[in-house]
């Protein structure tokens, strides 16, 4: 079973069950492939080779032309483990962390940055739900202010990557992973929110009583359709510097960056909500 972490300081609504709001990470938070966009920073550590860069580039490129379909998901999944097998853990984990901001900053929607911030300003707890691994995954969680994250966990064996998943966060997996949180933390699902591109989210988007679409992939947008499910566009990728005043620190840069603009957000689900009950 995957593991979630919590943030820092771990509050929850004073009063009543907590609410969660589940957001897919690539095409929904940020607008690639989290686990390709860290292909050049991988290549310039010597993890990975000029190959490798380009078949990467390429895998993104296609990600982002088309539908993430099932079998595509599954041919990333199988690039991205062969491509890290027999790494070092502990330089994964530091790679990612050295060169988070100067690539994910640029790759964050400004739409999901406001929608973050409008469910952290009415005291939801924000959790990232992806199938890229946690070593990428969590850190991006931590710059977002996200309060636990969920993600795939590859084998490790002697401080390597073997090759083969422990837990792959995806499909109907995603479920076991949300309904595993929600029996630690309290949430009712019901009462949850959930957004996705993909139509290998619908099991996730179905288990909660809120779910919204956000730039959804052809098969999606007519589920949505046929059940009525919100859908939203997201068109602006923008460094969450230019939101900033400064950077101190992650943890002050994420508390800024979800503070920053809640009123506005939270009038943006609220809006999700109104249209939900109408």
């Amino acid at each position: 079973m995957t593991a979630f972490r919590p943030a820092d300081d771990g509050s929850q609504p004073s009063t009543g069950a907590p609410i969660a709001a589940f957001f897919d990470l690539d095409k929904t938070i940020i607008a690639k492939s989290s686990s390709l966009a860290f292909s050049r920073p991988f290549f310039d550590q010597g993890l990975i080779n000029r190959r490798s860069v380009l078949k990467s580039s390429y895998a993104q490129f296609m990600f982002l032309l088309s539908a993430a379909d099932h079998d595509q998901v599954e041919r990333m999944r199988k690039h991205v483990t062969e491509m890290c097998t027999g790494w070092d853990v502990e330089q994964v984990s530091s790679i990612v962390r050295e060169t988070l901001h100067d690539i994910v900053h640029p790759l964050v929607f400004a739409e999901a940055a406001d929608l973050i911030a409008g469910h952290k300003a009415r005291g939801h707890d924000v959790v990232i739900v992806s199938a890229s691994g946690a070593e990428i995954v969590e850190p991006i969680g931590e710059m977002l202010g996200a309060d636990y994250s969920m993600a795939s966990r590859m084998k490790v064996v002697d401080g390597k990557y073997a090759g083969v998943m422990d837990f792959y966060c995806y499909g109907e997996e995603k479920v076991v992973a949300m309904n595993d949180i929600a029996g630690s933390v309290g949430y009712d699902l019901s009462q949850c929110f959930a957004y996705s591109d993909s139509i290998t989210d619908l099991p996730m988007l179905s288990a909660v009583g809120h779910p919204t679409v956000i730039n959804p992939d052809r098969n999606l947008r007519r589920e949505a359709g046929e059940r009525g499910w919100p859908m939203l566009s997201f068109t602006k990728p923008v460094s969450l510097r230019d939101r900033l005043p400064s950077t101190p620190s992650p943890t002050v840069t994420a508390s800024a960056a979800v503070g920053l603009s809640a009123v506005v957000a939270g009038a943006l689900t609220y809006t999700i909500l109104h249209r939900k009950r109408h």
